[in-house]
This record gives structure tokens, C-alpha cells and sequence, in this order.
């Protein structure tokens, strides 16, 4: 049975929910359920043996728990003589019955349960009398490893939480990131690493601190996979909401992943992984969200701790963290002489520019870029996700930046690669194909400069796009037609981004208009600044300060002068400026005629009306 199709057989099961549960609700009886019939199958052969070993060792007084990990040959158990099978057996006690089975588990499962509140669907099953129909249509779902072995349980219980995901609109985007967002990341972060990474045998960690249902982890583990069966990813993540986290850490538990590596709590105020590095990371953090509950926390461990804990270079204004947990994976990456790391992490565009010199945010940009940490941003299109439509970016971040990209930055413009979806699912609208994500993937992993020719005919209407790299000629244009070239791929030097904001001041004028100068201190003989004369100008640190005041300044304003100790350094990446393509306006003449063209219409249908 493939993944589709168990999926869809599960997917059965909702029809007897019809009714008495909203469309929106039916994951939270299906999930758990799906989740226990998987683990009563795995464990069935081992069942035996688990419950000799607890008799034996209950007997002699001592701790079974490593003797039954050990029987059961898995990083779970259960101690009761009860199965699905024998549930089913006694319709009667089915509410009692399941309880204590769930209660047999070991610790780690019991948490799964308990995140998923799945006593309180039990009892709203049994209320609707439902309970036993339920249990007895999984108890005959064979999920049993020599049926369905992990990878294909894996696909089916992603399938399944998809699904539910898009049945519930208003609150998927906060758990779940578009499919698609998630491999064009992950074929960015594995991109460089393709020689590495088809190695047999070899074994590469990843992570995730807002791991939501696990889809990133998911979906770098089946990439990862495809392109090398013998290729394992350890798996890490933590995630705040309960049911989250409980489906997330069910679906690595399916996966035969370390169910341990999954952390439930707030990764701002509570790292879960303290410690920890990793080869891989990924994070789709909550865009625009503020983080005043945690904010005492973070302020005392940047005031505290600075570079030696996560937030040193900087905080960003409360009513955003996105940027927090940039900085948070920042303190994940392994160092660059034990291997380092890359990640990758989506953002809204504020991170790109908000915040003057000397800002938070701010500093933040100017520690990556002067550490040279950033490998490329790639501009997503609009309405992509399913609670928000703005514009979005994905940050590539590396300390180990091949060579061919030390001290640059590649932008990507890959707003205008998608399709129009049959039905919106909440703000999403749209969708990458997989051609689309693969020439993002290429453009980055060859990082070259590029454009987009979109060729119209001679009615102006559009006949294709084709992609030009620096060095080739654009299409020709179609007779009576034309041809338009817009950057796509943009490479920088991480200093054009940065400047200095420097302070200028004026004299304060008497009233006879002489500048006053200082009577005594310092400031003795100096001209006294005019507070409501100042200004203060952006100067790019790839010009020379002195030369630009002497240019800009001076001929409009002969006696200012610049106060050195005001003087910040600040970085923005202006992205839409890097990309904007002058469009001259219409001739006037070709205006007018429309203009006429349309009056005459109106009057025609005017004439027709009043016939």
C-alpha cells in the first residue's frame, strides 16, 4: 500500500466524524489515533518478551525500564497485556480499556498523548458514541513495519497532516509552511554540499526552533534520502503550541527518529538544545510577532552574557522577534573549523531595512555582513503562505561560504516564479513548481548574475520568459514585438550595504547673525551647534566621508561642519532598490489617442442607449 493510498484509507475514518466534528477538528482525532494504531503494530512482535522481562525485573526489585527498551528493541514500550486487537474485543469497557492501554506507554509516548488532549476527543467520542467504530475501523488498518516500513509511514502521516493543515486556514500558517517553501530551502541549503552529502554512511544533524508539525525536518530528511539512501539526518527541534509539538514529535517517533530530540517550550526564553550545534538548521519564525513575554529574558541574557550567549550583537524592537531567532541559530552553527553550518530562515522584508544606524536591528545586519555570514536572500512571491500575504524572504547563512563567495552577497529575485493555484487556501493563492525551484536552486548553486527577457508580440501580449546570465545575449524580439530584461540574480559586496550616519551641525547665529562661539571647556572658542539647524546625512562606507561633505554639503551650507562623536555605522539591504527597472511614461500623443479611442466608445453606447 503507498503512501497515498493508506493515507486515503485512514482519511476514511472522517466520514463517521461528519457531523459531530467540524472538518477543522477531524486531525485531532485521527492524528493520535493513527500515531497508536502505528505503535501498537511495531510493537506487537515484541509484546511478549516486554511483558516477561517487566514480570522478571518487577520480581527482583530493580528499574525495568532499560531491561524493556532492550525486549522491545525500540526507543519505546508498553507494558500492557492490552492491544488493539483485544480492545476491540470488549466494546463495553472500550472508554476504560484505551485509557489504561495509553497509560502503559513509555514516558516519552505518554507526552505525545497527553499534548494531543486525546482523552478529551476519547470522551467526546464515547459522549457521541463513536468510540468503538473509531477504534475497531484503526484496529483494522495493518501499519504493521513489514507492510508499511517507516519512510513510506513517514509519507503517509505527512500526507495526512497536510490535509489537515488546509482544512484549518485560520490557524495552519502559525504550524505549517507551504510545501514548497520548505524544499526550495532545502534545496538551497543542500546544494553546495551535494558531493558531501552522497557519501555512504554519512550522518549530518538538523535543526529547527519553531519546528511546528516537523515539516522542514520532514522534508530535508525525504530530500536528503532521494539523493542518498544511505544518508542519515539526525533530526532536533522545539516547538511552543501543544499540538505542534505532539504531532511533530509523533512523526519522528513514526520515522524511528530519537523522539528525545524533540523539545516542547519557548526556544527564545528556554533553549532546549542548550549547547547543542548543528550541521543543518531551518525555521519559518512567526512574522511581525512581539516578544514582550519573553523580553525580561532575552534583555538579561544579551545585557548579561553579550557575545557569549545569543543575542550579543543586538535586540530588535519588541512588536518583531523574527530576528531573534535568527540570532538564536546564529549560536547553533558548529564553528567553522570543526566543519560549520548553514541554515536557512524565512523572514518578512522589515529584517532587510528597519531600523536606522546604531539600531538593533541594525547592528544585527552589520554583525552578519561584517562577519560575512550571508550567502544569498531569494525573494519569494506574495500570498504564498496561509495566514499572510506580504512579501517574504528566505536568508541563506553560512560560516562556511565557499571561496568563490567570500565577502559577496547574491540576491534573487524569485517573485514572479509561480503558478496561480485551483483554490486559494486561506491568503495562499499561489505555488512554486518544482522547474521553478530548481532554476532558483541552480542560480544560486552556479552563483551567477542573471536577468528575466519576457518577450511580447506585436498586440503586446506575453509569449514566454526566458532566463539570460551575465555574458549571454537576450532573445531577439519578435517582429512588430519587444523584448523586456529585469534583473534576477544580483551579486554585492557585503560593504555596499553599510554607511555612516553622520551628524552635521550648524552655528547658532546671533542676533546679528555672527555664529556664537563657546566661552569656556572644551568648547571655548568653538562655534556653538544650533540643535534645531542640525541634520544628519547617510554616507556609503564605500565613499571616502570627508569627499562627500565637501560635495554634498559644504556648497549649500559653507560654515556646517561634522561631529565626529555622533558618527554610526549602519547596514540596510535595500532588496526592491537592487531590482526596480525604470519604465519611461507613455508619450503624451499615445495617451491622448486612447484617450479618444474610449471616449468615442462611451459615446457610441451613449447614442445606442438614447436609439
Amino acid at each position: 500500500m503507498n503512501h497515498q493510498s493508506l493515507s486515503a484509507f485512514i482519511w476514511s475514518v472522517a466520514d463517521l466524524l461528519r457531523g459531530d466534528y467540524k472538518q477543522s477538528d477531524y486531525g485531532k482525532v485521527i492524528l493520535p489515533f493513527t500515531v497508536l494504531r502505528r505503535l501498537d503494530c511495531v510493537l506487537e512482535a515484541t509484546k511478549p518478551a516486554v511483558l516477561e522481562e517487566l514480570a522478571k525485573r518487577e520480581a527482583a526489585g530493580v528499574n525495568p525500564e532499560p531491561f524493556l527498551l532492550r525486549a522491545a528493541k525500540q526507543s519505546f514500550y508498553n507494558t500492557s497485556k492490552l492491544d488493539m486487537g483485544r480492545l476491540v474485543g470488549d466494546p463495553d469497557h472500550i472508554a476504560a480499556n484505551l485509557y489504561a492501554y495509553i497509560q502503559a506507554f513509555s514516558p516519552a509516548v505518554r507526552d505525545i498523548f497527553e499534548r494531543f488532549e486525546f482523552f478529551t476527543q476519547v470522551d467526546k467520542l464515547a459522549k457521541a458514541g463513536l468510540l468503538y467504530q473509531v477504534t475497531e475501523k484503526f484496529a483494522r488498518i495493518d501499519l504493521h513495519p513489514e507492510a508499511v516500513d517507516n519512510h513510506q509511514m513517514g509519507l503517509a502521516f505527512e500526507e495526512l497532516i497536510r490535509k489537515f493543515a488546509e482544512l484549518s486556514n485560520e490557524t495552519a500558517g502559525e504550524h505549517f509552511t507551504p510545501r514548497e517553501v520548505i524544499g526550495l530551502m532545502v534545496s538551497l541549503l543542500f546544494v553546495e554540499d551535494d558531493d558531501a552529502l552522497s557519501k555512504p554512511g554519512v550522518v549530518r544533524t538538523i535543526y529547527d526552533p519553531t519546528a511546528g508539525t516537523g515539516g522542514m525536518l520532514s522534508v530535508a530528511e525525504e530530500r536528503l534520502s532521494g539523493h542518498n539512501p544511505g544518508a542519515r539526518l539526525t533530526m532536533f527541534g522545539q516547538e511552543l503550541n501543544d499540538e505542534s509539538y505532539a504531532i511533530c514529535k509523533a512523526d519522528m517517533l513514526i520515522k524511528g527518529q530519537d523522539v528525545g530530540n524533540i523539545v516542547a517550550g519557548n526556544t527564545l526564553s528556554e533553549d532546549g538544545h542548550m549547547g547543542r550545534k548543528f550541521d543543518y538548521m531551518l525555521s519559518n519564525p512567526p512574522f511581525g510577532v512581539e516578544w514582550k513575554k519573553v523580553e525580561k529574558i532575552v534583555r538579561a541574557e544579551h545585557e548579561q552574557q553579550g557575545f557569549a550567549g545569543r543575542f550579543g550583537p543586538g535586540l530588535p524592537r519588541v512588536s518583531d522577534g523574527s530576528l531573534l531567532f535568527l540570532l538564536h541559530l546564529l549560536s547553533k552553527m558548529r564553528p567553522a573549523q570543526d566543519g560549520g553550518s548553514r541554515f536557512g530562515i524565512v523572514l518578512n522584508g522589515s529584517p532587510l531595512f528597519t531600523g536606522g544606524a546604531g539600531s538593533g536591528e541594525s547592528e544585527i545586519r552589520r554583525y552578519l555582513l561584517e562577519n560575512d555570514l550571508v550567502e544569498a536572500i531569494v525573494a519569494l512571491p506574495t500570498d504564498m503562505f496561509y495566514n499572510t500575504g506580504i512579501a517574504t524572504y528566505v536568508w541563506i547563512v553560512s560560516n562556511r561560504k565557499p571561496a568563490a563567495r567570500r565577502g559577496q552577497l547574491q540576491l534573487i529575485d524569485a517573485s514572479g516564479f509561480w503558478q496561480k493555484m485551483r483554490k486559494s487556501l486561506g491568503s495562499k493563492r499561489k505555488e512554486m513548481g518544482e522547474d521553478d525551484i530548481a532554476l532558483i536552486t541552480k542560480l544560486f548553486g552556479d552563483f551567477v548574475e542573471a536577468q528575466i527577457a519576457t518577450v511580447f508580440d506585436a498586440g503586446g501580449k506575453e509569449t514566454g520568459k526566458v532566463v539570460v546570465r551575465a555574458g549571454e545575449a537576450p532573445p531577439p524580439a519578435p517582429e512588430g514585438g519587444k523584448v523586456k530584461l529585469a534583473p534576477l540574480s544580483r551579486i554585492f559586496r557585503n560593504e555596499i550595504f553599510g554607511y555612516r550616519t553622520i551628524t552635521v551641525e550648524r552655528p547658532l547665529l546671533d542676533q546679528a547673525g555672527a555664529p556664537m562661539v563657546g566661552q569656556k571647556g572644551k568648547n571655548k572658542g568653538k562655534p556653538v551647534a544650533d540643535s534645531a539647524r542640525r541634520d544628519t546625512e547617510n554616507v556609503p562606507l564605500t565613499e571616502d566621508v570627508d569627499a562627500y561633505f565637501a560635495r554634498e554639503v559644504l556648497p549649500h551650507a559653507p560654515d556646517a561642519w561634522i561631529d565626529e562623536d555622533k558618527t554610526k555605522t549602519g547596514y540596510e539591504i535595500p532588496f526592491n532598490r537592487h531590482f526596480y527597472v525604470f519604465e519611461p511614461p507613455r508619450d503624451l500623443a499615445e495617451i491622448d489617442a486612447d484617450l479618444r479611442e474610449v471616449t468615442d466608445r462611451i459615446k457610441a453606447m451613449i447614442e445606442g442607449l438614447a436609439a
